[in-house]
């Protein structure tokens, strides 16, 4: 079997269809969650200066800790299948959002900040009007390093029983040596490639959509 006999046959064109789909679902759920949480902890970390580093470190030492390891230690907390996938995710995905949210917050004009509260705004109301406005192009950019990522690591979910393009590589792994089981590893594997080049595309769009001129320019 060539891998363009395995493209073109309309049973696999179905499972890898489902298989993105599941993919697509575990991603957006845990950028979601990292988004939120991230958004969050990185508010906190810029305005109180002796809990940043603890923050910072914490996220980044989650990301140091091997995938199938932090599955692993999941598996006797959340049982296994999409939930600890989806909780290992949301905490790799932390990092590129906390610090990309401390470095926009950090990058407002100060005599902005300065002029909103002369005209009697609160801190809350500075946050959502202001500040996070101003530092949304580098939360964004986060967020897009975020989903990336997240998507890679995502096909190591299925040794954990996750969903996801994942099951089709191991698929292939498990038969090796045997008729197909490269094209399985290829075919999953270029359809995870193919997943991140659409979700950097729907990146450029948000992009556009959301960000002024002038602070794109």
């Amino acid at each position: 079997m060539s891998f363009l006999d395995y493209i073109t046959d309309a049973g696999t064109q179905r499972v890898l269809v489902d298989l993105s789909l599941e993919h697509v679902a575990l991603t957006a759920s845990a950028v979601v969650a990292g988004g939120i949480i991230g958004l969050l902890l990185g508010v906190i970390a810029q305005r109180v200066a002796v809990l940043r580093v603890a923050i910072v470190n914490l996220t980044a030492l989650l990301l140091t800790i091997p995938s199938l390891a932090l599955f692993a230690i999941l598996i006797p907390l959340v049982g296994i299948g999409f939930q600890p996938a989806v909780v290992a995710l949301t905490l790799y995905s932390l990092l590129p959002i906390v610090r990309n949210t401390v470095s926009g917050l950090q990058g407002v004009d100060a005599a902005t900040v300065e002029a909103a509260k002369g005209m009697g705004m609160g801190g809350m109301k500075r946050l959502l009007r202001i500040e996070l406005p101003t530092a949304w192009p580098v939360i964004l950019a986060g967020l897009r390093v975020s989903t990336l990522l997240v998507i890679g690591i995502a096909a190591v979910a299925a040794l954990v029983g996750g969903p996801g393009l994942g099951n089709e590589i191991f698929r292939g792994i498990r038969r090796i040596g045997s008729v197909g089981a490269v094209e399985s590893i290829a075919g999953g594997t270029v359809a995870i490639v193919v997943l991140a080049l659409l979700f950097d595309l729907l990146y450029l769009a948000i992009g556009r959509l959301t960000i002024s001129r002038g602070l794109r320019d």
